[in-house]
């Protein structure tokens, strides 16, 4: 999966445990958090492995059970020390999610279950080639997706993709769109906030009941 759908399945899949078990939507911070927890595997492995060439292939530590694990447990036990135990929830939700989604989307979109995508260092997946870097592959999907859109012949899987993206933006906003409405309220303080000390400097010091 790319990174964009990974942070999509995480965040519906958290808006969805959050309302069932906190009976609330999530904040800012908890959305935040799944969101860029679902896509954390990516950013470790994919420039290491397609820019960098550290590992063979986009899928070793950032993707692996022994090191997710141990990391969804540390940050948990962080934001609850921090007084944020639900931004922690969030965060190891959206990155183990990861791991389950690669395998899930290898084997419906090419029939083959790859187990290993989870188990570095103790497997590995077949190994690619190198010829293409971070961008380049970013650049061909995006190339594959203009033509489909202007032959008017989107695939099954574009499809569910637009389909996946437009019910994740309905979700966020009967969530109260989390993050910008924090970013909105905290501008708004500001301005306010900027607003009376403005006023009391024109009031002046003599003016005061």
């Amino acid at each position: 999966m790319w990174p964009w759908e990974h942070a999509i399945v995480g965040y519906l899949v958290y808006s969805l445990v959050s309302r069932l078990y906190y009976r609330e939507s999530p904040d800012g911070p908890e959305a935040l958090a799944a969101v860029v927890a679902s896509v954390l595997p990516d950013v470790v492995d994919k420039p290491l492995a397609w820019e960098l060439e550290v590992f063979e292939t986009g899928y070793a530590l950032g993707h692996s059970i022994f090191f997710a694990v141990p990391l969804g447990i540390a940050a948990g036990l962080l934001t609850r020390s921090l007084g944020r135990t639900r931004a922690g929830v969030a965060f190891a939700i959206g990155y183990l999610l990861h791991l389950p989604s690669d395998i899930l989307d290898g084997y419906l979109r090419g029939g083959v279950v790859y187990p290993e995508i989870v188990l570095w260092p103790v497997a590995t997946v077949p190994t690619r080639s190198r010829a293409q870097g971070l961008f380049d592959q970013f650049f061909e999907f995006f190339a594959r997706y203009r033509d489909e859109l202007v032959a008017g012949d989107l695939s099954t899987y574009r499809t569910v993709q637009i389909a996946l993206a437009v019910g994740a933006v309905l979700v966020w906003l009967a969530d109260g769109a989390p993050v910008l409405r924090e970013c909105l309220a905290g501008v708004k303080r500001l301005v306010l906030g900027l607003g009376g000390r403005n006023d009391r400097s024109k009031a002046g010091p003599g003016n005061r009941e």
